[in-house]
């Protein structure tokens, strides 16, 4: 009696360090959780981080996934040097495609399945010559929902949509502020919106949706998502969460160290992720908050954007590291994110909001101050602040202009601990515990990416029948 074949599937990771710690963490669930052979294509540039090369690393030797890299494709004929990140990604991840459909024809057997991020969907034709089921693996559901809804508002909307007097309404989702719209919808008449656009178009032509969220964290916009009319009638599955597990490096850490010391739920973290920077200015209004507030603090901290080089003390008013040296720490390399969040110390989170920060505060239940800049951070700084009453966000947007010290002083008193500070630590806690129990066996997100092994499963048949 012949044993039944493992179900093999593909998922190409794009450049950068926040789709790869999701996609390598996809890969690991359906290896580890539901024995689903998973082949994992990074597709890599020439510049490429020294983080993305340790993630990779790092996947090699935990062998879960067979990993192959692709090598970088030239697009410099393609696009402008300082295009932005939508379109550089997707035009990089469309010159792919030759080497990638190379690459999955010599793989035995052929998989039943490609998985793609956002930035993936050129891939999907790929896909369709193999007879592989095809999925797209997004971060969040609120600006899934966006992308999904965009070529109706193209038609409905007239003029920019940053200046519309009325919220972006999207049926049975929280509206969206004109002033809260991802980057790419910020001029329609540019590249970037027709290629957002496009993907818009790519993923509702898809076999189905993962989301990087649970049930219950976003209960009404998946609901909209599956019942609403307008959003292509995607299947849509929650996943997550799926965050980068928190490995303890071993290795002395000074920062670590110097939390040990620190009362429970007495720090407050300071960061913009990898790419965030903020202005001179900023960072001393920054700087002289955090003093005002009188809480604890470790702050990771980079020279404005036009000092790329500098060092980033530079730019702290005089005197504020000899006055702070018995309350805070201030970081200009980089910091252990995942082990500093999970600390028993650490009581708050003054975060960029993107989602995989998002989803690691809200999984060691720790409440935020929001500080979204690029991307689709502001609609997940409204979210967290507004629908789930896990963070406060500042009167001013960051990218409209300066949040001043006595603001930055305020809200980090709030979240630290004032009553409204205590209401939003029990809300997030009990975020954390329905994030835990969805991963679990029996658990909305382990039944929804069974399902998705079973359907890449019985896809293996009708590979055999064509």
């Amino acid at each position: 009696m012949t044993s039944k074949p493992q179900t093999h599937v593909v998922i190409v990771s794009s450049p950068g360090v926040g789709h790869l710690v999701c996609d390598l963490e996809l890969g690991n669930r359906l290896v580890g959780d539901h024995n689903v052979h998973v082949t994992f294509f990074v597709v890599v540039e020439s510049n490429s981080s020294a983080g993305e090369s340790d993630l990779i690393q790092s996947a090699r030797t935990q062998k879960l996934l067979d990993i192959i890299e692709l090598p970088p494709v030239d697009i410099s004929d393609k696009v402008e040097p300082n295009s932005p990140i939508f379109t550089r990604l997707t035009t990089i991840m469309r010159e792919t495609n030759p080497i990638l459909r190379s690459a999955i024809s010599s793989l035995n057997p052929i998989p039943t399945a490609l998985f793609v991020d956002i930035f993936g969907t050129p891939a999907l034709d790929v896909a369709d010559e193999f007879h592989m089921l095809k999925y797209v693996f997004v971060t969040s559901a609120l600006p899934l929902a966006l992308i999904l809804y965009v070529p109706v508002l193209h038609k409905e909307v007239e003029g920019e949509y940053v200046v519309q007097k009325e919220p972006l309404r999207l049926p049975g989702c929280m509206p969206v502020r004109p002033a809260d719209v991802v980057d790419p919808l910020l001029n329609r008449t540019k590249l970037e919106y027709r290629v957002f656009l496009q993907v818009g178009l790519e993923i509702r032509r898809s076999d189905g949706v993962l989301v990087n969220t649970w049930e219950d964290l976003d209960t009404k916009t998946l609901k909209a998502m599956r019942e609403q009319e307008g959003y292509g009638s995607v299947p849509v599955y929650a996943v997550g969460p799926l965050v980068r597990p928190v490995k303890p490096s071993g290795l002395k850490s000074k920062l670590l160290d110097w939390l040990d010391e620190q009362p429970v739920e007495s720090v407050i973290y300071i960061s913009f992720g990898s790419a965030g920077v903020l202005s001179a200015q900023q960072i001393t209004e920054l700087a002289w908050g955090l003093e005002l507030s009188r809480k604890r603090f470790i702050w990771v901290l980079r020279p404005p954007i036009k000092d790329k080089g500098g060092d980033a003390l530079d730019y702290l008013p005089d005197g504020f590291l000899e006055r702070t040296h018995n309350l805070g720490l201030v970081v200009t390399q980089w910091a252990p994110q995942s082990e500093i969040l999970g600390h028993k110390s650490i009581g708050g989170f003054l975060s960029h909001c993107g989602w995989n920060s998002s989803l690691e505060s809200i999984l060691n239940g720790v409440p935020m101050i929001t500080w979204p800049l690029y991307a689709e951070q502001k609609m997940n700084a409204t979210m967290l602040a507004e629908e789930l009453g896990v963070a406060v966000r500042p009167k001013i947007a960051p990218t409209k202009g300066i949040v001043g010290r006595e603001e930055i002083e305020m809200m980090v008193r709030k979240v630290m601990g004032d009553q409204e500070g205590k209401a939003m630590r029990a809300s997030v806690k009990e975020l954390k515990d329905s994030g835990e129990k969805a991963c679990t066996e029996g658990g909305s997100s382990f039944n929804a990416l069974a399902q998705l092994a079973k359907q890449c499963e019985m896809n293996l048949e009708r590979q055999k029948v064509k």
